[in-house]
């Protein structure tokens, strides 16, 4: 474990590691039915828990290595970080823990007939980085979301006139029906005039939806 800096290796295995995570819910009480908990989005934060102790003397049937740290300054140090409310990394050989964690709470205990052996139990939780935006940021948010979200209205489809075409020959070939050449006239009654049978090629023609 470490942050920042400061490193802590346990000289002693956990027997074993508990992980505990839980989905979140909000209990309501409903007259008739008693308490009913509803489901909400998101997890609780994952706990991590365990056990262990820091010997007062080096012993190589249970010792991961010999430069043990001191009992005491290993717990000052477990202290110090539970009280710095910064997240340390949390790292288990071999395997692939290897995560930001806050240590929230450890117990000691001293037993008799082990003199400077101190026992602990350390409890983790996930760490979450917490960003607060400004007004101005949510602002810049906002507005780059209306000026970035695409045009849901549907683009018209066009056709350009080619030399010999007639609204009726495009109406059909185009919308699969030559009495619909009156909609295509209509619709481009600005851009070929008054005049139905008088269109140019090179002439953009929308066409109807």
């Amino acid at each position: 474990m470490e942050q920042d800096g400061p490193v802590l290796r346990l000289p002693v295995n956990p027997a074993e590691i508990s992980f505990q995570r839980e989905k979140l819910f909000e209990t309501v009480n409903i007259m008739s039915l008693g308490e009913v908990d509803f489901p909400s989005n998101g997890e609780k934060v994952q706990e991590t828990t365990f056990s262990s102790f820091f010997p007062a003397e080096y012993d190589a049937s249970y010792c991961q290595f010999s430069s043990i740290p001191d009992p005491e300054e290993a717990m000052a140090q477990l202290e110090a970080w539970t009280k710095s409310q910064k997240p340390i990394h949390f790292i288990v050989g071999g395997t692939k823990i290897n995560k930001l964690v806050m240590a929230s709470a450890h117990t000691l205990t001293i037993k008799g007939g082990e003199p400077g052996d101190i026992y602990f139990e350390l409890t983790l939780r996930s760490w979450r980085e917490i960003k607060v935006r400004t007004v101005a940021e949510l602002q810049r948010t906002a507005s780059g979301i209306i000026a970035n979200r695409p045009d849901l209205k549907p683009v018209p489809k066009t056709y350009t006139v080619k030399l010999g075409d007639s609204l009726f020959a495009i109406a059909k070939m185009q919308l699969g029906d030559g009495s619909r050449w009156k909609e295509l006239f209509a619709l481009n009654s600005s851009i070929i005039g008054k005049k139905p049978e008088l269109i140019y090629a090179g002439t953009k023609l929308v066409m109807p939806a």
